[in-house]
C-alpha cells in the first residue's frame, strides 16, 4: 500500500498561499518548502504540494487550468465536528478566500467549502462517527 500523498496544486504566489494557509492553522514541512515549492501538511501521511505556476508547468506538458473558468479537482478534508468545519471556512472567507456554495447538511454528514487565493476548492466535511456505512 501507498505511504503517503501528495496533491500538487499550481499558485500564483507561493508565500502568498503559504500565509494564506498558516493562517487557517495548518503548517509547512521547511525540507521541501522554497521559493518554488511549499510542502503544506495535512495529514500525518497527506500534503499538499503549493507549486509557483511556472515550477508546476514543468511537470506536464498539458495546459494549466484557469480556476476562474474551470474546476481542476476538489479537494475534500475531514474535520472533527461541524463547528470545526464552519470555523475554517470564515477564516478562509476572512482571508480572502471565496465561499462557492451554501453549507450542506445532509444530517449524518455536514459539509462546507471555499476557494482559495488560487480558484482550487477545498471542500470540509464532518461525518457523525456513527454513520460509518451509511449512504
Amino acid at each position: 500500500m501507498h505511504k503517503q500523498i501528495y496533491v500538487n496544486l499550481p499558485v500564483a504566489d507561493v508565500q502568498r498561499s503559504q500565509a494564506f494557509f498558516k493562517g487557517l492553522g495548518f503548517s509547512f514541512n521547511p525540507q521541501f518548502t522554497n521559493q518554488n515549492a511549499a510542502c503544506m501538511v495535512i495529514g500525518e501521511n497527506i500534503h499538499a504540494m503549493l507549486l509557483v505556476r511556472e515550477f508546476f508547468q514543468t511537470f506536464t506538458t498539458r495546459t494549466l487550468c484557469d480556476t476562474t473558468q474551470s474546476t481542476e479537482v476538489l479537494i475534500c478534508i475531514s474535520c472533527e465536528s461541524r463547528a470545526e468545519v464552519d470555523d475554517l471556512v470564515a477564516r478562509a472567507v476572512a482571508a480572502g478566500a471565496t465561499s462557492p456554495r451554501a453549507p450542506q447538511d445532509h444530517g449524518f454528514m455536514y459539509g462546507h467549502g471555499f476557494e482559495d487565493l488560487d480558484g482550487h476548492i477545498w471542500e470540509l466535511v464532518y461525518m457523525e462517527p456513527s454513520a460509518a456505512g451509511q449512504a
